[in-house]
């Protein structure tokens, strides 16, 4: 595991398109904001945990419809007596 040391207002690059920033310390809660590509789910660890739970289980949502991007557009149709 990396650690950084960052304070508020500065940020860390993962890759070229992801930016997690220190938005605020208060106590010991951190706000972070993080600006990435809409498609890379981001999640906090206890929701991804139950997205893998629910999809393990059967009963998960499409992945699209979790992270919020707009779902994938549907498969042409094919005439049934062409």
């Amino acid at each position: 595991m990396l650690v950084l040391s960052r304070q508020r207002d500065q940020s860390i690059m993962i890759g070229d398109n992801i930016e997690i920033t220190i938005v605020d310390i208060r106590g010991d809660k951190v706000r972070l904001g993080i600006n990435a590509p809409n498609t890379v789910p981001v999640h906090r660890k206890e929701v991804y945990q139950a997205i893998q739970r629910d999809r393990a289980n059967g009963t998960a949502k499409p992945a699209d419809a979790a992270n919020g991007a707009p779902p994938p557009p549907a498969e042409p149709s094919t005439p049934a007596n062409s």
